[in-house]
């Protein structure tokens, strides 16, 4: 997942690359990663978030566009469900 992080990965596609019915492949990852697929994803693209925010000087929609998220505020709205901050803010935060 973390090579196409910013690709739009279907459920299906993973099961497939799993040799997996996707119910069967839900179930596994889940008890595996104790989250469920789409859940993983959306961690993992905030993780690499917080590394582009505070390592390089590309602007919050770049970095949004770049991790797939489909607009600027569903990045905000995921990053401060996850981090319990804004994406602006922990970059002001942590850059000081």
């Amino acid at each position: 997942m973390d090579e196409h992080i910013g690709d739009d990965i279907s459920l299906p596609e993973l099961a497939a690359v799993a040799d997996l019915s996707v119910r069967h492949f839900g179930a596994a990852f889940k008890a595996s990663t104790n989250a469920s697929p789409h859940r993983y994803l959306i961690e993992r693209r905030i993780h690499r978030a917080k590394e582009l925010l505070l390592n390089s000087s590309l602007s919050i929609a770049a970095i949004a566009f770049e991790l797939g998220f489909s607009s600027h505020s569903h990045f905000t709205f995921c990053f401060r469900r996850l981090t319990g901050t804004t994406p602006t803010r922990f970059r002001l935060d942590w850059c000081r």
